[in-house]
């Protein structure tokens, strides 16, 4: 999962910022390909979530893994529902990007509008990643690997939006209403999610060790 995600946002880092400077058909390819990882990343999150309840247990008594599940009433996996569903946007809008022969309500209808709500899904996703993981909706915790999690993927969430709302093709000129705000905007959103990506390693590494020291895998006392 951490990989698929570092993977997604580097390809969302690259384009974004090399956009600043060109706008070469490699830029729209590589969007789309980042948004594939995303995905990818996104349905391991949602069996992850999916398990949650069972992984804990003893493996003697672990059931069949389950790819497909139905637990609204679990924020791990509501949180993770949404940004898969958000993902799937981001799918529809990076692949309708790499069409330039389309008109300006075109591309607001097929891109920018696919754009803004797997934007929003993502940021509703990370504020309840951030509120469960906290058990709070605001906290400060900066010792605490989980809280750096949440908070950046809060953070690049918050990004993804503002690149988002930005990139709106004004129907005068052809072009992003901010072009330069929507390509920094992603940029910095990849950044927060490239971080939290890579800390998601030495978390699971901790979260196995505390498992250990108590007998459980993979368990945690909050």
């Amino acid at each position: 999962m951490a990989l698929l995600f570092s993977l997604g946002s580097t390809m969302f880092l690259v384009p974004a910022l090399g956009a600043l400077a060109t706008s070469a058909t490699w830029i729209a390819v590589t969007f789309f390909c980042g948004s594939i990882f995303f995905t990818s990343a996104a349905v391991l999150q949602l069996v992850t979530a999916a398990e949650l309840p069972h992984r804990f247990r003893p493996r003697s008594r672990r059931r069949p893994l389950r790819p497909r599940a139905w637990l609204p009433a679990t924020v791990d996996w509501l949180a993770a529902a949404i940004q898969f569903a958000g993902t799937l946007m981001f799918n529809i809008s990076t692949f309708a990007a790499m069409n330039t022969a389309v008109t300006t309500h075109q591309a607001n209808v097929r891109a920018w509008a696919p754009n803004v709500i797997g934007s929003g899904c993502f940021l509703l996703s990370s504020l309840l990643a951030f509120a469960n993981a906290e058990h709070r909706w605001f906290s400060w915790r900066p010792a605490d690997l989980d809280w750096w999690i949440a908070s950046l993927n809060l953070l690049g969430s918050l990004a993804f939006g503002i690149s988002a709302i930005a990139s709106f093709v004004s129907p005068a000129t052809g072009l992003a209403v901010r072009g330069d705000l929507a390509n920094l905007g992603t940029a910095l959103g990849a950044v927060g999610f490239l971080i939290a990506a890579i800390l998601l390693v030495p978390e699971a590494n901790r979260r196995r060790m505390d498992g250990r020291d108590r007998g459980q895998p993979g368990a945690r006392e909050r």
